[in-house]
């Protein structure tokens, strides 16, 4: 058996436009290889605005995105709508919140997620934000937001942060295949599954 693992940050604009590839990869796996999600959290906790240089960055990064991934839109308006924050550990926390009261919800939180913030100009920064996506996608919000702010979900993502650090991983989306211990990282590629299926080699 052999494990790939996806390293990812919900609030990655990268990782937004790679998750119709992933879809993909996920049905089309060799069999005997897990797909198990990490969250690598871009970045910790902060009540401060973002800097504006950042914000231009990321701007350019999505009309970038928009450019190169067929099928890939965001709506500009969560900057004028929006006190934009460097804070990705929150939405971080609300999936493995969410996937706590079931592994089925791991993916349903993280689309959510990215309607709210990509679609609807929502800012997963904040905690009410992040309590309506429980809600919208049928999660008890009383539990998820107990859970969500509790030392137990907190410690489970710095560990996933940690075991991303310690493969290697430090920039998201991310692919590594694992057996017997040892790391391969996969390179990545926007439009084609079969281009990355095929990095995986024959002996798994």
């Amino acid at each position: 058996m052999a494990t790939l693992y996806y390293i990812y940050d919900p609030m990655c604009s990268w990782c937004y436009a790679f998750d119709p590839i992933l879809k993909q990869i996920e049905s089309n796996l060799p069999v005997g290889i897990d797909l198990v999600k990490i969250v690598g959290g871009l970045a910790p906790d902060s009540s401060d605005p973002m800097q504006n240089s950042l914000a231009v960055m990321i701007q350019n990064n999505w009309k970038k995105i928009e450019q190169t991934v067929p099928h890939i839109q965001f709506n500009f308006d969560f900057w004028k709508k929006n006190q934009a924050r460097r804070s990705t550990y929150p939405s971080c926390r609300a999936v493995l919140a969410a996937k706590k009261q079931s592994a089925n919800y791991e993916d349903k939180m993280l689309n959510q997620i990215q309607w709210a913030y990509y679609k609807n100009a929502e800012n997963p920064s904040l905690d009410k934000t992040l309590i309506n996506c429980a809600i919208q996608i049928g999660l008890d919000d009383h539990l998820f937001t107990l859970d969500y702010k509790s030392k137990f979900i907190n410690d489970q993502l710095l560990q996933q942060i940690s075991f991303s650090r310690s493969i290697g991983i430090s920039s998201y989306p991310s692919l590594c295949l694992e057996k017997n211990n040892h790391y391969l990282a996969l390179k990545i590629n926007y439009n084609d599954a079969n281009a990355i299926i095929k990095q995986i080699p024959d002996y798994v």
